[in-house]
């Protein structure tokens, strides 16, 4: 039986119910579509639909200079603290996972997280990211958390520096082949002029590196033995490590191809003059 309300229409209320369920249909779809975009930034990490099994092998303790590691998957993971990196020596090797060490590629060595796995390393001098698929194990050196590759490094603008403080932050599972990325490339900043040794030093220095920590820019000069010291003395807040001083530009020259030899291959021959 059909009821009709004084001043109603029955045709325009079901009218108005089916609008209203249309609109409210639209709105739950585009919350759902909504819901289902990532971040700029999470939308730009690799994909890994076919991951690369863990390498059984890696995951067991391991003692390295009389230290005992338990590698273990660490879903949460991030970490902020120092990171080197290495190239020619190692070029071609094999790494803990059994893949050939590129020095290239966007690669990195880890103590304890699974292998291989995925990274998202923040250079936090200059902002530059990367992701870099974990393969080897290292660094084992105190207060560094993740060796790069030179690929990885140059990535992150940090060849030159050494040591660089980042922050990392594990992905999870890498692919079975490559997964690295550069995630965000900021502009590199005109480089500022090397700092001018005081003359009554000598004519000519090398500079190995440029460090914002001035713990790390000590342990490389040390590294680098008794004629190389640490300078701060300039306001952009960077500590650079000398070697030298040399009379004269042959002789610089000859300690600069050393100190490419000891692996840091940006070191720059500068004058006092």
């Amino acid at each position: 039986m059909l009821i009709a309300f004084k001043g109603w229409d029955m045709a325009g209320i079901l009218s108005t119910k089916t609008l209203r369920g249309v609109l409210v249909a639209a709105l739950l779809s585009l919350l759902a579509a909504c819901a289902g975009v990532a971040r700029p930034e999470a939308s730009r990490l690799p994909a890994v639909n076919d991951p690369a099994p863990i390498v059984s092998g890696t995951m067991r303790p391991y003692q390295v200079r009389g230290r005992w590691y338990q590698p273990a998957d660490q879903p949460g993971y991030e970490e902020t603290g120092l990171a080197s990196w290495y190239g020619d020596q190692f070029n071609g090797r094999p790494t803990a996972t059994g893949e050939r060490f590129d020095m290239h590629a966007l690669t990195a060595a880890h103590k304890t997280l699974p292998l291989p796995g995925l990274v998202e390393v923040t250079n936090l001098a200059n902002g530059r990211r990367i992701v870099a698929r974990v393969n080897d194990r290292g660094p084992f050196v105190d207060n560094r958390i993740i060796d790069l590759s030179r690929g990885s490094a140059e990535a992150l603008g940090m060849l030159q520096a050494g040591v660089g403080e980042v922050r990392v932050r594990y992905l999870g599972r890498a692919p079975r082949n490559g997964g690295g990325t550069t995630l965000q490339y900021a502009a590199a900043e005109s480089a500022p002029p090397a700092p001018s040794p005081p003359a009554t030093r000598g004519d000519y220095w090398i500079q190995a590196g440029a460090f914002s920590d001035r713990r790390a820019a000590r342990r490389v000069a040390d590294e680098l033995g008794e004629r190389a010291s640490v300078d701060g003395g300039r306001n952009d807040g960077l500590f650079r490590v000398l070697v030298g001083p040399w009379p004269d530009p042959n002789a610089a020259e000859r300690s600069r191809q050393a100190v490419i030899a000891r692996g840091y291959a940006d070191a720059l021959l500068i004058s006092a003059r």
